[in-house]
């Protein structure tokens, strides 16, 4: 597959990116090697492997979820820098 500046400009556009001429020819012969490398990976001959499905046979232990006041509600309105009565005052944002 061969890299254009065409691709690169579409793969810019796709991702919201700019790319200067320098950061293009090395966008280029980064996805130059990504692509050699997955050829290299396709010559592999892959039949008799399994599909990697978990990466080790560990069982996550979790925690069991547990409802605890670790900061009163006082506590909390002292790191306000804006509050009204029982309420943080944040600026509006929204329109409508």
């Amino acid at each position: 597959m061969d890299i254009s500046n065409e691709m690169i400009d579409k793969l810019a556009d796709l991702s919201k990116l700019e790319f200067n001429g320098d950061e293009k020819e090395k966008l280029k012969a980064d996805l130059n090697k990504i692509i050699t490398f997955i050829d290299k990976l396709n010559e592999l001959d892959t039949k008799n492997v399994e599909p990697l499905i978990f990466m080790s046979n560990e069982v996550n232990m979790l925690r069991e979820d547990e409802v605890k006041q670790t900061i009163t509600h006082e506590e909390a309105m002292l790191n306000a820098p804006s509050k009204d009565s029982d309420y943080f005052r944040v600026t509006k944002f929204l329109e409508k």
